[in-house]
């Protein structure tokens, strides 16, 4: 693919030519994405994770890029991977942020295989376990850099992250990111798009485990003696929903709860997991400090246990991240695409790294539908078109 050399206007990237050349590595693209995806890796598989890890380094290195291997020795190890010229100067440096790991055990392909199809209305479709979340991504991200390379347009330092247990929590690899997020100028994150749009906003996330410890008795013989522990859960979690707080962006939900033995026995024990949702980081720390203030109701009888706190902090909408997505948007006007933004409800490694006050730009993989459902799939129309707007915002 030949380029013109960019010019310091930054509205002079050659957008059509980037576009013809995404698509004339589409077909390269879906054959990187189809390996990846076919190398299944769920999150709690170190195996499985490296395997598809090894897959990643092994392209990583075909195209020049520099490796280097966070090893772990419980959860999958974490790929940093660097393309273009060493720098030292963060201005000139932008860190891609990614995940290898998915929610899918091993053997779901017989189930979900991976293969092009089109959907009930015509459009094809690369489908199968982990495309959306987030394979094609990544596979986004290496074709991006290479049409760049091949072009002598990579003048910056690319950090291709790519973790191994973002789908629960991250709990080896945020301080990676952190440290390399606080030595870039920018955060694109590889998560898929809300609809058609970028991600300017996240809601932070926190989770709770809280355990019941009543009293055993026979139901029918001495209840009185018992102390119910499945009711005083109920009142708890009766209370904690009632913190939901939908104008100002906080839900709290008890999905999972368990408890008791027999139908004729009061239960010693019942527990809930919780989920938080805050949309400002300042609740994040008011709403832990309500959790930690949880008492049993006067005269239950019970106990109570909490675990938890918060995991990811809000990725709210700063003026960083507004100036990335305007600079996409004006790219993505060259293609005539009228690029949107979105909020999300959900987190990702993108909350860890604004934080950080790093600007960072979510939602710049793939389009489709279904993570982390049996219809996952992507929309392999959008993929040549991001993918020239995400080497547009690499090099511009």
């Amino acid at each position: 693919m030949t380029l013109p050399r960019l010019s310091d206007s930054e509205t002079e990237i050659p957008m059509r030519a980037l576009l013809s050349g995404a698509r004339r590595k589409q077909a390269g693209l879906l054959g990187l994405a189809t390996r990846l995806v076919q190398a299944e890796s769920p999150s709690d598989d170190k195996a499985a994770v490296d395997a598809c890890m090894d897959l990643a380094a092994d392209h990583a290195m075909a195209l020049g890029g520099r490796v280097k291997r966070h090893r772990q020795r419980v959860w999958g190890d974490v790929l940093e991977l660097r393309f273009g010229p060493r720098r030292r100067d963060p201005a000139s440096r932008i860190l891609l942020l990614g995940h290898m790991d998915t929610v899918w055990p091993v053997g779901t392909l017989k189930s979900m295989p991976c293969r092009i199809r089109p959907d009930a209305t015509g459009q094809s479709r690369l489908w199968g376990p982990g495309t959306l979340d987030m394979k094609v991504g990544v596979a986004m991200a290496f074709t991006a850099i290479e049409m760049l390379m091949e072009a002598s347009q990579l003048d910056r330092e690319i950090i291709l992250l790519l973790n191994s247990e973002e789908e629960v929590g991250s709990p080896i690899s945020r301080p990676i990111t952190e440290k390399l997020a606080q030595e870039c100028s920018a955060v694109y994150v590889l998560e898929p798009a809300q609809g058609l749009a970028y991600k300017t906003s996240r809601k932070g996330t926190g989770n709770w485990r809280l355990t019941v410890q009543g009293l055993a008795a026979h139901a029918g013989v001495d209840f009185t003696k018992g102390r119910s522990a499945i009711l005083e859960l109920g009142r708890q979690i009766e209370k904690v929903s009632a913190w939901t707080d939908l104008a100002r962006g906080i839900t709290v939900n008890a999905g999972v709860i368990g408890g008791g033995t027999k139908s004729n026995v009061v239960p010693a024990e019942a527990w809930a997991e919780i989920d938080l949702r805050v949309a400002r980081r300042a609740d994040g720390p008011r709403m832990e400090k309500r959790f930690a203030g949880l008492k049993p109701t006067p005269r239950s009888g019970c106990t109570l246990t909490l675990d938890g706190g918060i995991n990811r902090p809000p990725m709210e909408r700063t003026r960083g991240t507004v100036e990335l997505f305007r600079k996409a948007q004006r790219f993505a006007a060259d293609l005539d695409w009228a690029l949107t933004e979105a909020s999300t409800g959900g987190a990702s490694d993108g909350n860890f790294t604004s934080a950080l006050g790093v600007a960072t730009l979510d939602g710049m993989g793939a389009v489709g539908d279904g993570a982390h459902a049996t219809h996952e799939s992507v929309l392999i129309e959008h993929l040549a078109p991001r993918t020239a707007l995400l080497a547009a915002m690499l090099a511009g």
